[in-house]
């Protein structure tokens, strides 16, 4: 029996709406401190409006055989004086592949497109995301600031970590 092909990195198209839904459905379940949006929210949508998402967005994903097993967004920002920036978000890896480096090659590929695109590259992450951290760090971002009680969930604040690579 051959082994297992092993996950690529892909942007992913309209028809993995469904999957992506899963998967992002999934991360808003397991830690919704990390996103800005919550999963009562994003459960109540149709997957032609996760579908609009990716139309709308250049997301990759990390693709095995027919599982989606994780995301990250890139999205250029619009005006003349700020087409120079980009933003990584919605960076999620499943459960059962983390610790695998899919993160660090979604994060890689994101890097990779935005290369040539842009100068800079910025995130935000969760204070105590401390894994995340250590990922964005090792791949280049510094932090340049913090923005205090950026996100509200059940009651409880989370303080962001501002995070920026510059590409040139």
């Amino acid at each position: 029996m051959p082994a297992e092909a092993p996950p690529h990195i892909r942007l992913l198209a309209t028809a993995d709406a469904a999957a992506y839904r899963e998967v992002r459905l999934e991360g808003l379940q397991q830690n919704p401190e990390a996103f800005g949006s919550s999963f009562a929210f994003e459960n109540a949508q149709p997957v032609a409006w996760f579908a609009e998402r990716i139309a709308g967005s250049e997301i990759f994903g990390a693709v095995a055989g027919d599982q989606l097993l994780g995301v990250a967004g890139y999205r250029q920002l619009d005006g003349p004086k700020q087409r120079h920036k980009g933003l990584l978000w919605g960076m999620y890896v499943r459960g059962s592949a983390r610790q695998s480096g899919l993160g660090e090659r979604l994060v890689e590929a994101v890097i990779e497109h935005a290369s040539g695109r842009i100068e800079q590259l910025s995130l935000t992450v969760v204070v105590e995301n401390a894994s995340a951290r250590r990922l964005y760090e090792k791949l280049g971002f510094v932090e340049y600031g913090r923005e205090k009680h950026a996100l509200k969930q059940d009651g409880r604040y989370y303080d962001e970590i501002l995070m920026v690579r510059f590409l040139i």
